[in-house]
């Protein structure tokens, strides 16, 4: 059992080593055709031309230039106007991924630390895309994390609140229309009145008119005369 381990740990041990002499050092790598101090040397002049510019290159290139520098000169002033002026040179490290190439120089500037990084197509090492991103403590991260997180769960339940406040309108509309129907209703009664009114006055102009018809002639049997002579003035009701 003990020569099982024993075998075990010196096979691991062989691995381990294998491996290690595998690694080399990213100084004395080749990056298709490149090495570590070309790339180095190509962002860090890149940094020193874009500090050296004037106001007239850059109205210069700004106007005849192609889109990939005129976008790296705006985020250049804009990462200067953040972090301030460049001040000196930090670490640089290469990373490859796949069929990319990412070249990340740490600049010195005078409100913050900046990785400014080139970020290369590997199979024939042309520039994709220029990055400037201040470098934050992990305390900085958290606290942008916490405020983040605090903005999300505003914005979701401010959106609830409202949703709330939505369905609660919904109860006010059956109420607005039962109203109306009741207001409806009362005006249809008024009409009713009325037109209840108006048959009573007719139904008593009528019969007003039969009285008198009916006094005429009485009148006019009494007197033994024609009831086409007698005109009904008024009549009293007691």
């Amino acid at each position: 059992m003990k020569k099982k381990i024993f075998l075990i740990a010196v096979m691991c041990l062989m691995l381990f080593g294998l491996t290690a002499c595998e690694q080399t050092d990213p100084a004395d790598a080749d990056y298709n055709g490149h090495s570590y101090e070309d790339l180095k040397s190509n962002c860090q002049g890149t940094v020193q031309t874009l500090t050296y510019l004037s106001d007239e290159d850059k109205e210069y290139y700004q106007t005849n230039g192609g889109e990939a520098l005129k976008n790296m000169i705006t985020r250049w002033d804009e990462a200067v106007e953040e972090y301030g002026s460049f001040v000196d040179f930090g670490e640089f490290d290469i990373t490859v991924s796949g069929k990319t190439l990412t070249a990340e120089q740490t600049l010195h500037m005078q409100e913050r630390d900046m990785l400014f990084t080139l970020v290369y197509s590997y199979h024939n090492m042309e520039l994709e895309d220029v990055t400037m991103d201040g470098v934050y403590t992990v305390g900085e991260k958290m606290s942008t994390a916490l405020m983040n997180t605090i903005m999300g769960i505003s914005v979701v339940f401010g959106v609830l609140i409202i949703i709330c406040l939505l369905i609660c309108c919904f109860n006010i509309f059956p109420y607005l229309e039962k109203k109306k129907a009741a207001k409806a209703a009362s005006g249809k009664d008024v009409v009713s009145q009325i037109e209840a009114h108006e048959e009573q006055q007719t139904e008593a102009v009528t019969d007003d008119g039969e009285l008198i018809a009916v006094i005429a002639a009485a009148v006019a049997a009494a007197e033994g005369t024609s009831a086409d002579g007698f005109v009904v003035r008024s009549i009293r009701r007691r």
